[in-house]
């Protein structure tokens, strides 16, 4: 069971798996073993996550999530399957915990008057800098 946070922990009956053939390591053995993971987790139906839960996570995870509300995470890494079924569930509960965790209030910020005329003085260098590359005005 995927303990995704300190109040949430995810049945292992909610996570189905697929495997397939997979085009990372494995010598010999990616044309013959099936050692590519697919973590799915069907969001909408899942008990263990609130409506306001499951909203968060649609609205962060969206690229992953299907039109049938399927969440899918995928791992190929390793060599053998069980690896990467470890490695998906590991992926799939950070994840899981990123997406669930609240982003700090902004602070609106100021920029301060030193600063301002710091910016102004490095623009005014800079110009007199360039007025320095013209070439003199021939007198006649």
């Amino acid at each position: 069971m995927p303990r995704i946070n300190d109040e949430l922990v995810i049945d292992d009956g909610e996570l189905r798996f697929e495997f397939a053939r997979s085009s990372g390591p494995g010598g010999q053995n990616v044309n013959k073993v099936e050692t590519k993971v697919r973590l799915l987790f069907d969001l909408a139906a899942s008990p263990s996550l609130s409506p306001a839960q499951r909203e968060r996570v649609a609205e962060r995870l969206g690229s992953r999530i299907g039109r049938d509300g399927v969440l899918r995470v995928t791992s190929q890494r390793h060599r053998s399957r069980e690896a990467n079924r470890r490695a998906a569930v590991e992926r799939f509960a950070s994840l899981l915990a990123e997406a669930l965790t609240e982003a700090a209030p902004r602070v609106p910020t100021r920029v301060s008057r030193a600063k301002k005329l710091r910016r102004l003085e490095a623009k005014r260098q800079l110009s007199r800098k360039k007025a320095m590359r013209t070439p003199p005005d021939e007198e006649s």
